[in-house]
This record gives C-alpha cells, sequence and structure tokens, in this order.
C-alpha cells in the first residue's frame, strides 16, 4: 500500500531500530591531546609543560591557575593535582623542520598535511603526533619516542646526557590503564615524601627534648658550688683587672708614639718637614700677623 500521494515508503522509514553509536574520530582525539592545552584547549606554544599524569600544558594557563584556584575554568578537574610549580616539568622539545606553521598554506593552492606534527624525536625522527608513544624525564624534560628508548638501553639521556632510571619516564598522553599507574606511582611518590618529612620534624623534636632536660639536671649543682666559682670568680676578676691595666699601658704607649711630632723625627729630611704647618718657615711673626681674623693670604 501507498500513502497519500502515491508515494511507497520503505521500511527503514517506517521501521526504528536502535541508534547507532557514534564514533569518535581519531584523528580529532589525537589533535586534541597533542595540538591543544589540556586546560585551556587553546594551541601549544612554548613554554610547554607536563605534570605526573603525562598531560601536556602551557605553562602560561598553569601560572594563572595556580595563582587564582578559585576562577571557574572548564577541565578543571584536569589540574586538580597540581598543587604548585613543583608538580610541573617544562619539556625539552625538539622542532619539526617539515612543520611550516599554520598559514603556510593560506592560498589553498599547497597540500597541507593535517597530521604532521610540530615536534619529533631526536633519535629516531618520529613526529609527536600521537601515533607512536612518547615519553618525558622527569629529571631534565628531554621527550623521546618509546622506540627509541627501547632501541638504545642507556642511562644516560640521548638530549643533554643527564643520568636517569626507569622510575623517572612519564608516559605522555597515555592510556587510562596508564594514567591509573601514573596516578598510583605519583600517590607513592608523595606519601614517601610526607614520611620523610614527618621523621625529620620528629628528629629535631628528640635533639630539642635532651638539651632541656641537661639544663633542668645542671640547676641544683649551680647552687652547690656557688662559693667556689665566687673565689674563682674574684681571681679571674683579678687576673682580668691585671691584664686590662696592661693593655692600657700599651694603648698609651702607642698613642704617644703615634702623636710624636713630624719635627722631632731625625730620619726625616727637612725638606719632608718643610711640608707640615708645624715647621719654623711656616710660623708667622708679630709683623705679618693682622688685627683680624681671616681664612685666606690676601692681607699680606
Amino acid at each position: 500500500m501507498g500513502c497519500d500521494g502515491g508515494t511507497i515508503p520503505k521500511r527503514h522509514e517506517l521501521v526504528k531500530g536502535p541508534k547507532k553509536v557514534e564514533k569518535v574520530d581519531r584523528n580529532a582525539e589525537r589533535a586534541a591531546k597533542w595540538k591543544y592545552c589540556a586546560l585551556s584547549q587553546e594551541k601549544l606554544r612554548r613554554p610547554i609543560v607536563s605534570c605526573e599524569m603525562g598531560r601536556l600544558y602551557n605553562k602560561d594557563a598553569i601560572i594563572e591557575y595556580l595563582l587564582d584556584k578559585t576562577a571557574d575554568r572548564p577541565n578543571m578537574e584536569v589540574v586538580t593535582h597540581i598543587r604548585g610549580i613543583k608538580d610541573i616539568k617544562e619539556l625539552n622539545l625538539t622542532d619539526n623542520p617539515e612543520w611550516a606553521g599554520e598559514r603556510s598554506n593560506t592560498k589553498g593552492d599547497v597540500y597541507e598535511d593535517l597530521h604532521c606534527g610540530m615536534f619529533i624525536c631526536p633519535v629516531v625522527g618520529l613526529e609527536m603526533n600521537g601515533k607512536h608513544r612518547f615519553c618525558y624525564l622527569q629529571t631534565c624534560g628531554c621527550v623521546f619516542s618509546d622506540r627509541a628508548l627501547k632501541e638504545i638501553k642507556t642511562d644516560i639521556c640521548h638530549k643533554c646526557g643527564d643520568l636517569f632510571k626507569d622510575e623517572d619516564l612519564v608516559v605522555l598522553n597515555g592510556t587510562k590503564e596508564e594514567g591509573e599507574k601514573l596516578r598510583e606511582k605519583m600517590e607513592q611518590k608523595r606519601a614517601k615524601a610526607k614520611t620523610k618529612k614527618s621523621k625529620k620534624s620528629k628528629a629535631a623534636e628528640t635533639v630539642a627534648t635532651p638539651s632541656e632536660s641537661n639544663d633542668d639536671t645542671k640547676g641544683p649543682e649551680v647552687d652547690g658550688t656557688e662559693s667556689s666559682r665566687q673565689t674563682d670568680g674574684e681571681s679571674s676578676q683579678s687576673d682580668v683587672a691585671g691584664t686590662s691595666s696592661s693593655t692600657e699601658g700599651s694603648k698609651l704607649s702607642k698613642s704617644a708614639a703615634s702623636k710624636r711630632s713630624v719635627q722631632e723625627m731625625t730620619e726625616k729630611s727637612e725638606v719632608f718637614k718643610s711640608l707640615f704647618t708645624t715647621h719654623s718657615s711656616a710660623k708667622r711673626t708679630k709683623a705679618q700677623t693682622s688685627n683680624w681674623v681671616t681664612h685666606t693670604p690676601y692681607h699680606f
């Protein structure tokens, strides 16, 4: 049978089946993780930092979040584990020479590879676009592909030469399982740091308490030995008086030697002595002196 107007409907137009699950475009998901900041959703630009969970951020966005955590921002649950600037690490990335920028194809007459990454692995040369697994070192912040670390097994960074351990490797934008492992590792590390701080505080308290107890025990002994200390104090005072008198005498002799007139020095010549006002040539006679006081010699 047909409907009004002579149309013949098909089965899929009359019978509604189950809805198809919408699949996420993998290329769009990769671009969102590897080309955009996880907090501000802006395009990544240097300096780029990463947390212990392996997410990529713009350093400016993280600093703004740390300065004002009360402000309403999207994706706040992504950075709840970041307590301060010490929880992030600035990445030492290697630029991709084939990356010409975003505005290189303004006219539309050039082929533009949308999957081209801004950075590459400095050892193997793989592009950091999400198709390959990448890691960074918490010691120096250098970024390498997982393939390079597997092919060249060393304990020294390939780029800067710093030593590192397997515990210092953090996977960038890993899977859910890898994210859970990184979270457990982060929590264990912070728990160890707390226990170390508590041990240090307890050690400081134990060092302080014995000194107080020693002061308390020394109190009554002082009362019992006051007389002996008094006699010792009198003898020490007499010694101090003798030493002070000797020092005063030496100071007086030094001052007397320093105050000796230059004219009395026999080792100095007359030319040298004439440079000073105490010389006989510098003294005026009564005829040369005037009845008024002046500071200039223009009255001669």
